[in-house]
């Protein structure tokens, strides 16, 4: 309850010992999150674990009354680096909003993380929510290729954006 209050908690634990990732999804995008952590751990040997993001606003509101704290001399830990301070591996954000609102929290992360934010930059329409995920590249596969990536592992190719459908 704490988490969900605060902003983000830990939904489901990384299986297997391979490489780690973090993956925090928001929204609808979360079950997006959720299917990439599936693959990545049966096709890849990934363990990921997914992060519920309830507010962007509040992780972030959070992170700056820890950067005023330490002004003040009573540093505090903000909760994003309480969350995956302990954690190993990339960061990726996906969310159904633009993804400057999953870059709220950049400056709060543990230090030397690579951190990847996906979202819904632009315009697009498509006949199916599953085409506009693809198209914006929040999809499982995407984030599933941005994990990969900042493991620095090679990256299977996308598929070619579809076209936005249009009246």
């Amino acid at each position: 309850e704490e988490g969900i209050v605060k902003g983000m908690y830990r939904l489901r634990k990384g299986n297997g010992a391979g490489p780690r990732v973090q993956l925090l999804g928001s929204g609808t995008i979360l079950r997006e999150s959720l299917a990439a952590a599936d693959a990545l751990e049966a096709e890849h040997g990934v363990a990921a674990e997914v992060w519920s993001v309830t507010s962007w606003t509040e992780l972030r509101w959070d992170g700056m009354e820890a950067e005023r704290s330490t002004l003040r001399g009573d540093a505090k830990t903000s909760w994003v680096e309480a969350c995956l301070g302990a954690t190993e591996g990339p960061i990726v954000a996906a969310t159904d909003y633009v993804r400057a609102v999953a870059d709220l929290i950049r400056p709060y992360l543990p230090s030397g993380r690579k951190y990847t934010a996906l979202g819904t930059d632009g315009f697009g329409r498509s006949d199916t929510r599953k085409a506009l995920r693809a198209f914006f590249e929040v999809d499982r596969d995407s984030i599933v290729r941005a994990a990969l990536a900042g493991l620095g592992r090679s990256v299977p190719s996308a598929p070619s954006k579809p076209a936005p459908w249009t009246a």
